[in-house]
């Protein structure tokens, strides 16, 4: 990607250039004075350096995740990746502390993002994230998607001049921001927001079961759903399954046509007449919409971070399972850190899923993390609201970023790739 970029960049520049001559204002081209990339597309940063073009990553994922990304080759240095082999999955290895990453606490080995469970450093999955964030610190700005109250004492560390991270800007939840005008005009005519129209499904949503939701009662539907991509076997997918059919609580389970790997996504008859009066199977829904819904009490997730940071906005306690990434990260901080759910052994059987979920939905503890997540929710809008962190960030974000590239040759009516 690396010189189609460049490529890309250069050709806007050049016709923004003979633009110039252009008798009509109109005709007038911007150049391109400002590059906003995923924080793992290190081609794109690597063009705006070479270019003088000012760069801001965008690290769509939690700030948890990051900081232990950041430190991948510090595991190898200290001999803790690579596995020596598979027995170090289950002999209790993944057990072991970590206490050396500044911002966290009480970390493990088996909450570091799912890549380090490997045998072979050269795994690509595990050698990209050292290549790509390598040179992290060259680029202009570091967007997060969070908010300074959830994960405070990791965006502490990851602002120390330790890590030499270049000024960070957390502008979260994101999502949150669609339902709020940050420039105030539509409050001043009355219009609304301006954003409604934006969605971020990779899949075809259905909105049939939102009445079926409307008849339940207040906080007493497990919403599931475990997000775009991931894959599970036949055998987790019975063991979920009977879990929530055995819970006797209403579910309204998203189950993807390509959920089960290298196989079909087939649930017994049984489970159907089991669970026809209190179980709803889909497709995909607008997840947020349920998130929202006064009916939804809890969430049995994967954990990744769009589900996790909209569970919070939400008010909804969570059921974690992890499969892969920094999912067990998030799982360890909504778990312990953040107090807002509880966790489902790898080896998932339908005894610990009807226990989690009744736990949660009845139990005493379930009352204590449903307390902790509606704290969280407040937290969330505060910090999106006008004068919360996420607010003034993403408008301290935007100056920074004209004035950078006003210094570095560009004009403030200059383009945005």
């Amino acid at each position: 990607m690396l010189s189609p970029f460049r490529d890309l960049v250069k050709k806007l520049n050049d016709n923004s250039k003979k633009s110039l001559s252009s008798t009509s204002s109109e005709d007038i081209l911007p150049p391109v004075t400002c590059i906003i990339s995923d924080g793992m597309t290190r081609f794109a940063l690597k063009v705006g350096v070479e270019l003088g073009i000012p760069v801001a990553q965008f690290w769509t994922a939690s700030a948890c995740g990051l900081i232990c990304y950041l430190h991948f080759a510090r595991l190898i240095e200290r001999g803790l990746v690579p596995l020596k082999d598979e027995s170090d999955l289950a002999n209790g290895y993944l057990d072991t502390k970590i206490d050396w990453i500044p911002g966290t606490k009480d970390i493990r080995l088996r909450d570091f993002p799912g890549f380090v469970r490997t045998m072979d450093i050269s795994d690509i999955n595990f050698d990209y994230y050292i290549t790509e964030l390598a040179g992290m610190n060259e680029a202009t700005a570091l967007i997060i998607n969070t908010f300074d109250a959830l994960e405070k004492d990791v965006l502490d560390a990851l602002k120390s001049d330790q890590l030499s991270l270049p000024p960070l800007y957390t502008v979260g939840p994101i999502h949150q921001l669609l339902h709020h005008d940050v420039t105030g005009e539509s409050m001043k005519n009355n219009s609304g927001p301006k954003t409604t129209s934006i969605g971020i499904n990779l899949w075809k949503e259905e909105t049939e079961f939102l009445k079926w939701l409307d008849s339940k009662e207040p906080k007493s539907v497990v919403y599931v759903n475990f997000g775009s991509i991931t894959t599970m076997t036949a055998q987790q997918l019975i063991q979920f399954a009977w879990g929530l059919a055995n819970s006797k609580h209403p579910f309204l389970w998203i189950v993807r046509s390509d959920i089960v790997k290298g196989d079909t996504t087939t649930l017994p008859p049984e489970f159907a007449d089991e669970t026809k009066e209190r179980g709803l199977l889909a497709g995909w829904c607008p997840q947020e919409k349920v998130l929202n819904h006064p009916s939804v009490g809890a969430f049995l997730t994967h954990s990744g971070w769009n589900s996790t940071i909209e569970s919070v906005c939400g008010g909804v306690p969570v059921i974690c399972y992890p499969f892969f990434s920094e999912q067990h990260t998030n799982c360890r901080y909504s778990c312990v850190d953040w107090g807002i759910g509880i966790e489902i052994d790898h080896k998932v059987t339908r005894i610990e899923v009807e226990k989690s979920v009744k736990e949660l939905l009845e139990g005493e503890k379930g009352k204590e993390i449903k307390h902790r997540a509606m704290e969280w929710k407040q937290k969330a809008e505060d910090a999106i609201s006008p004068g919360g962190s996420s607010f003034a960030n993403l408008n301290q974000l935007v100056n920074e970023l004209l004035e950078t590239s006003k210094q570095s040759g560009g004009i403030r009516t200059g383009s945005v790739a």
